[in-house]
């Protein structure tokens, strides 16, 4: 649960791109200028990779302070250019030949793999680095370690709910146990299949064998065992004079098969009062191994798993409002009936008193006070939250993200058209899942006279141009902006109001 807090902000100037290389055998000065050159190769392809986000200038981090900063596709990008990387060691690390490595933008939110082939992109621009002769293994294994997909590897945790719904919870120190057993019912359907079948074959077994000893005991007593083929001997139970004699009586009695050697004559009252009671209890093991293996078969658990959401968010503008979106879908015909679905956001939190709630839960509204949150769920559809100053996303930016640590659970639930049970289904996005500045492409068409999906382009995304910066920030930013409108409108109408004399 520790893990759920806020990361501290990282701080980027004792970082570089790649370790600090032993020293060789070869001139000090030529292994330098190599180096030089292989950081400054790197840098540059990754920052013509990612047209979205402000290149980084060598020392530090600069935070825009005017607005026109504020867009990723502007003057932040023209500013600082790829090729003026080369000009920023300092003379005194050149003269002393000391290796000088460009600072990694840790600040910079995953690129996906999907998204225009920008992973293999970046595996072969870090293949085509040509490395100097002499340096070891190691550091060629940098190169290739330094891809999204083994960074995004390295910061996996310990999920709340994974990727197929399932819930990563185990519930421990149960001390009353018996509140299980006062709802058998539910207790054997939630029983998994293995287990579920043993239970179900042991209850008619023991019970067999149970009436198949009783039906023996009574002949033993009645001495029916001792005068098996006497034609004077009145048998309580015909031909049961063994244990396996009376066990395929029981077997006959209970499934009601009677194949007519072996039956209860009027001779015992005890006899007739046996057969009565394992019919009973037999009717009773019948209604309710039969309906538990109806509800266990017949349970919308695998229906969840034909609706399908996208691996990844993405946040982006949309009607000018920065949101937050993912994909959801239904692989079946069969629709999903009243299907409504809802966010949570789980994240720990400490309180101003010194308190820690561990994996607290909030609310992400999908649209609930105007009804967006009922899906008609015939094609894909694209779920929104808008960020507004009620959401938790408010002050957060595309820099603040890398920070953060929550996760965000979707619960999708709905009744199923063909069986009218409800199903519920379930998923989970980390902030290592959530790509700034991406909108998901289009996967309908018209064909025939009916629109076709295509599901290989469901999880597809592309880039748009989104602001690096909170909602917050825009949210200020605009107003500003009115404020200058209103007050330059203001003016101008006073100079053009004619003079009243």
């Amino acid at each position: 649960m520790l893990a759920y807090l806020p990361r501290p902000p990282t701080d980027t100037s004792q970082y570089g791109t790649f370790p600090q290389e032993p020293e060789l055998p070869a001139t000090p000065g030529t292994l330098a200028q190599d180096s030089w050159q292989q950081a400054s190769t790197t840098a540059a392809k990754r920052c013509a990779q990612m047209p979205n986000y402000p290149s980084l200038p060598c020392r530090g981090i600069i935070v825009p302070s005017e607005p026109s900063l504020l867009l990723s596709h502007g003057s932040v990008a023209t500013q600082y250019r790829p090729g003026a990387l080369p000009r920023c060691p300092p003379p005194a690390l050149r003269e002393t030949g000391t290796h000088w490595y460009p600072l990694h933008a840790l600040s910079v939110p995953n690129i996906p793999s999907s998204a225009r082939g920008r992973t293999s992109a970046r595996s072969s621009a870090a293949a085509a680095v040509p490395a100097p002769e002499g340096l070891p293994s190691r550091c060629r294994k940098l190169l290739e370690e330094d891809s999204p997909a083994v960074q995004a590897g390295k910061r996996q945790r310990q999920r709340y709910v994974t990727k197929v719904g399932k819930c990563q919870v185990n519930l421990g120190n149960i001390q009353e146990k018996k509140r299980f057993l006062s709802d058998i019912f539910t207790t054997i359907v939630d029983l998994k299949y293995r287990w579920f079948l043993f239970v179900f074959m042991m209850c008619y077994i023991v019970t067999w064998m149970v009436f198949g000893t009783i039906y023996l005991f009574d002949a033993w007593v009645r001495g029916d065992v001792w005068h098996k083929g006497d034609p004077m001997w009145q048998p309580c139970i015909e031909n049961v004079d063994g244990f396996i004699s009376a066990l395929l009586f029981s077997v006959e009695s209970q499934r009601t098969i009677g194949y007519g050697s072996r039956m209860v004559t009027a001779n015992c009252a005890e006899g007739v009062i046996l057969l009565m009671a394992q019919s009973i209890v037999g009717s009773m093991i019948d209604a309710l191994m039969v309906g538990c293996m109806f509800v266990k078969i017949s349970r919308p658990k695998k229906r969840a798993q034909t609706l399908i959401f996208s691996k990844n968010c993405v946040i982006s503008r949309r009607d000018e409002k920065l949101c937050l979106m993912f994909r959801v879908g239904d692989l079946r015909e069969s629709h999903m009936v009243d299907a409504k679905i809802r966010a949570k956001l789980i994240k720990s939190r400490q309180t101003a008193e010194g308190e820690f709630i561990p994996l607290e839960q909030s609310e992400l509204n999908l649209g609930y006070d105007t009804g967006e949150d009922r899906l008609f769920l015939v094609e894909p559809q694209i779920i929104c939250h808008v960020i507004d100053c009620r959401s938790p996303f408010w002050d957060m930016s595309a820099e603040s993200l890398r920070r953060e640590q929550f996760e965000i659970i979707i619960i999708l639930e709905g009744i199923v058209e063909a069986t009218g049970m409800t199903c519920q289904a379930r998923t989970s996005y980390t902030e290592d899942e959530i790509l700034w500045g991406y909108r998901f492409e289009p996967c309908m068409s018209l064909e025939k006279g009916a629109f076709r999906v295509d599901y290989s382009r469901f999880e597809l995304t592309f880039e748009v141009q989104t602001p690096v910066v909170s909602a917050k920030e825009l949210h200020e930013l605009r107003e500003l902006e009115q404020q200058e409108h209103s007050t330059l409108s203001l003016y101008w109408d006073h100079l053009l109001q004619p003079c009243v004399p």
